[in-house]
């Protein structure tokens, strides 16, 4: 898989013992879940977030988060995370906060 197990590491310190947590290799790198619904991941060259549409304007503001866009076609409710973000443990967890309370908001999946 293409992404850093660093960046991995650190967004599992992140998450701490949330539980229902579990991880799942997709969109080309690693990505963490909560009773089955995204919350976030990593991927080569930086992560990503699943924080919502709700949220996504108040996390767009944040300095290193970007619409996430993998084919070219923003993909609402997700942002990209730097690089800078992911070795910064406070901006790191701002937006790891963010997308945990959204994926706490939604129905376990089977």
């Amino acid at each position: 898989m293409a992404y850093d197990e660093g960046y991995a590491t650190l967004m599992r310190e992140t998450l701490g013992d949330e539980p229902g947590l579990s991880e799942k290799k997709m969109f080309g790198g690693l990505c963490f879940l909560k009773d089955g619904n995204m919350i976030c991941g990593v991927h080569q060259g930086g992560g990503m977030a699943r924080v919502g549409k709700a949220a996504e304007p108040a996390a767009l503001r944040l300095e290193g988060i970007t619409p996430l866009s993998f084919t070219g076609r923003k993909m609402g409710g997700m942002v990209d995370v730097s690089e800078d973000v992911l070795g910064d443990d406070g901006r790191r967890a701002e937006i790891v906060a963010m997308a945990l309370e959204y994926a706490r908001s939604l129905p376990p999946k089977a």
